[in-house]
């Protein structure tokens, strides 16, 4: 059921800020979205005619909308990335990331135990019931540390508490508190201090310190069995003191440097995430989205830090995200804390990392695409990629028979289904110039399937007839001529033409191009000066 402007009306959709859920025909969630003005940008779907391919697909398959008013953007900038996480909408970003991230948890237990816990799909813990600690990325001495927090701290890992003593207990790591080997109160005077070490209110060192206190009053009173037991604790903690000491060496704000790349040719948006702790680069993460609806960067980043184990202080990026305020707003909220969203200037050292960034980006974004198409675009200085070509050649044996070809090229090879041929119908004699403006005209008619490149056969005169009938036709399409005398590459607006070495892949495309075009011009020619003689 396609929904029309009459059932919009009968929706009454409010003008408030707020968040709107699309479903299809089964009421499965398929795109949730925000806006200031709920009215607004829901008809704009539906009376909007211009929308992108995927947009387009999105649309037709709504069959109903709900909605969720907000008190402001802020609210719902929240509530929509909670939504998606738990809805996961089949045209919303998806973070495609194999990184993970973990957390501790203390059970609510008489004895409690010291779990690793990790969100579902849905986003919830699952049982035992607990308090959640984290989360912690990979590196974190946390994270790395588990078994050896539970031997500290002597936590039992039991599942349930058996009637007699395991392994543990003989080798030290737990009192047993299974057969009353020791009481509840000084069991959880261990848990408690574990508590203050995760909820950042004590220090290991400082444990470390009660401990070695600890150990000299028990060798002072000869109690050196329980002296020799602290000893061996404070082994085990002497690699967690010295990561956590390393964890706060450096005062210097964390930075992390995130870029995006959009291939509008697949409608897919790339981006990458440097990591910067300490001054140091840790880490770098790489996802894509499709860009459908108001998926943008601004959307990007608030789903991407609410899922996040902190929120850095600085947040450098190649552009400035839409909405930026609001976003701003929204990741402070979730924070705790000032967030500056900073765009990397034209020099430094913030520029050098974007630019590492944006480089490794353009990598993925080519590796869809034929090298050879990628060399002209960067020969070109082309905005998109030349996916499309298509190669325009004149074709006429003596006065009385004039035919043109355009032929097309998808991805480096031809497509033969974008072949056209034409008989030259409005210029008299022998004006190549006057033909080529013909044949891009007339090709160009109706512009549904509008190439990203024209390429014509000749030099600076037949380049400028192209471009001039293609701005006569109102279109904006990137146009070049290859002259065949030194196979030199003509651009508009270019005094001097680019030459390309011989086995340049970029060059060898145009030619396969144009001689593909001369092969299927001069064939027409022929075919229709057979039917021709008397």
């Amino acid at each position: 059921m396609m929904i029309t402007t009459a059932v919009l009306r009968e929706k009454r959709i409010p003008k408030n800020p707020g968040v709107y859920l699309m479903k299809d025909t089964k009421g499965q969630i398929i795109y949730i979205g925000k806006a200031k003005d709920l009215n607004k940008r829901v008809t704009s779907y539906f009376t909007k005619h211009d929308h992108d391919a995927k947009t387009a697909r999105l649309v037709e398959e709504i069959a109903d909308i709900e909605f969720m008013v907000t008190d402001n953007e802020t609210e719902a900038f929240l509530l929509e990335s909670n939504l998606i996480k738990r809805y996961r909408p089949v045209f919303n970003i998806a973070l495609k990331d194999n990184s993970h991230y973990s957390y501790l948890k203390i059970t609510d237990e008489p004895f409690p135990r010291l779990l690793v816990a990790r969100r579902n799909r849905n986003g919830e813990f699952s049982d035992p019931r607990g308090r959640i600690y984290g989360p912690f990325v990979r590196g974190s001495s946390k994270y790395l540390t588990v078994g050896l927090l539970r031997k500290l701290f002597k936590v039992r890992v039991c599942t349930r508490l058996p009637k007699v003593p395991c392994l543990q207990y003989f080798i030290k790591n737990c009192d047993a508190p299974c057969i009353a080997n020791v009481t509840r109160e000084k069991y959880m005077e261990g848990i408690d201090a574990l508590r203050d070490i995760l909820e950042g209110k004590s220090s290991v060192e400082r444990f470390a310190q009660e401990m070695e206190a600890e150990m000299k009053r028990a060798s002072d009173v000869g109690d050196y069995e329980r002296a020799k037991e602290i000893r061996d604790t404070l082994y085990r903690l002497s690699d967690l003191r010295i990561r956590q000491k390393m964890e706060k060496a450096n005062k210097r704000p964390h930075e992390e440097y995130v870029g995006i790349m959009r291939d509008e040719k697949k409608g897919v948006a790339h981006v990458m995430a440097l990591k910067r702790t300490h001054g140091v680069i840790s880490d770098r993460r790489k996802f894509e989205f499709e860009m459908v609806a108001d998926n943008s960067f601004s959307s990007f980043l608030l789903q991407y830090y609410s899922s996040a184990p902190a929120i850095p202080q600085i947040i450098c990026t190649s552009e400035e995200p839409e909405e930026k305020d609001v976003l701003l707003m929204s990741l402070e909220k979730l924070a705790g804390h000032t967030v500056k969203i900073v765009t990397a200037g034209s020099s430094g050292e913030r520029r050098q990392l974007v630019n590492l960034i944006m480089k490794n980006l353009a990598m993925y974004v080519e590796r869809g695409y034929a090298p050879a198409v990628v060399e002209l675009k960067q020969v070109l200085a082309l905005s998109v990629m030349p996916e499309t070509i298509d190669c325009f050649d004149v074709s006429n044996l003596g006065t009385d028979i004039a035919v043109g070809s355009s032929v097309r090229f998808v991805n480096g090879k031809p497509y033969k289904s974008g072949y056209r041929k034409f008989r030259i119908e409005t210029v008299p004699g022998q004006n190549d110039f006057a033909m080529i403006a013909e044949l891009v005209r007339r090709r160009y008619k109706e512009p549904r399937d509008l190439p990203d490149l024209v390429v014509i056969d000749g030099g600076r005169g037949q380049l400028g007839a192209a471009t001039s009938a293609l701005a006569s036709a109102g279109l904006i399409i990137s146009c070049i001529g290859l002259a065949k005398e030194n196979e030199e590459i003509y651009v508009q607006g270019q005094k001097e033409p680019i030459a390309l070495p011989r086995r340049n892949l970029a060059l060898r495309m145009l030619q396969h191009a144009r001689d593909e075009a001369h092969r299927f011009g001069l064939a027409y020619n022929k075919s229709l000066r057979r039917l021709t003689r008397p």
